[in-house]
C-alpha cells in the first residue's frame, strides 16, 4: 500500500520530506538510466542500506511508492494542461490528457514503465488495492464518465456481457470510480476498459519502440488511435475540433 501522508508533528514532518526525497532520487535514477535498487537510492541519498530500511522494508516496497507517487506527480500536470478547456468540455479536456500521457510516457520511459510495467502477482490483494487507487486511472475515467453524462454514447446492456466481463464491471479491481456508476450501467465501464486498452497499448509500443519508429516520430499511430474511439465514444460531431485540439497537443512534443 502506498504512504499515506498526514504528517503532524516535526518528526512527521521531516518522515515525509525523507519519502519525497526517495521518489525524487529514485526518479532521476531512472531518467539517468541508472539501475533502481534500494543500495542506489541509499548511496545517492549519503544513506546506508539499513537506515533506508526505516522507510522502505524491500525492493518491491520501493518500486511502489515511487510507482505511485509518479503517477500522482504526472498526472497532476496532465490535469493541469487539461484546464485550458472549462469543465463542461471533458471531450477537449480527454483529447488533451491523452496526449499529455503519450508525452510523458515517450519523455520518460522508465518511469512510465516503472508506473505500468509493475506486474502484480494473483492473490497479491495489497498490491491490488494499490492499483485501484491509482491517480491517472481515476483521472481517465472520470473524464469519460462527464463525456457520457453529455453525449449519452451507447454502452453494453449486463444481460449482453459475458459473465467475467460482467463480474468485472460490477466489482472492477481497476482503478476506477465506479460507486457512483448505478448497476444496471456498469456496462459503460466495459467501454472504458476497451478504451484504456486501446490508449494504453498504443502508447507502450511507441514507449518502448515496439514499432516503426517514422510513424512515432510522426504520432499517426497514436493519432488515429483515439480518433478511432471518437464515434463510440460519441464524439462524431465533434470530430473536427477534437482533431484540431489533438494536432496541437503533438505538435508541443
Amino acid at each position: 500500500m502506498p504512504h499515506i501522508r498526514v504528517p503532524v508533528t516535526r518528526r512527521e514532518r521531516q518522515r515525509e520530506a525523507t519519502y519525497d526525497e526517495i521518489v525524487a532520487v529514485a526518479a532521476e535514477l531512472l531518467d539517468a538510466g541508472a539501475d533502481l535498487s534500494l543500495r542506489a537510492v541509499a548511496a545517492k541519498m549519503g544513506l546506508t542500506a539499513p537506515a533506508l530500511y526505516r522507510y522502505v522494508a524491500n525492493y518491491q516496497e520501493l518500486v511502489d511508492l515511487v510507482a505511485f507517487e509518479l503517477d500522482k506527480a504526472a498526472t497532476a500536470e496532465w490535469a493541469a494542461a487539461a484546464e485550458r478547456f472549462p469543465a463542461d468540455d471533458p471531450a477537449a479536456r480527454l483529447a488533451v490528457g491523452c496526449a499529455r500521457f503519450r508525452n510523458w510516457a515517450l519523455s520518460k520511459p522508465r518511469q512510465f514503465a516503472l508506473v505500468f510495467a509493475n506486474p502484480i502477482a494473483a492473490g497479491d490483494t495489497d498490491r491490488r488495492e494499490l492499483l485501484t487507487i491509482s491517480t491517472s486511472g481515476h483521472f481517465f475515467t472520470d473524464l469519460v464518465w462527464q463525456v457520457w453524462e453529455l453525449y449519452q454514447f451507447p454502452f453494453p446492456a449486463l444481460d449482453d456481457l459475458d459473465p467475467v466481463v460482467r463480474e468485472a464491471v460490477l466489482d472492477p479491481l481497476i482503478p476506477a470510480k465506479s460507486e457512483h456508476i448505478p448497476r444496471e450501467d456498469r456496462g459503460l465501464m466495459w467501454i472504458y476498459m476497451r478504451s484504456w486498452s486501446a490508449l494504453y497499448g498504443v502508447v507502450t509500443l511507441e514507449s518502448t519502440g515496439h514499432c516503426d519508429p517514422r510513424v512515432i516520430e510522426s504520432g499517426q499511430l497514436f493519432r488515429a488511435t483515439v480518433l478511432d474511439w471518437l464515434g463510440p465514444l460519441g464524439l462524431d460531431g465533434e470530430r473536427e475540433r477534437l482533431t484540431k485540439i489533438l494536432d496541437e497537443e503533438l505538435a508541443r512534443r
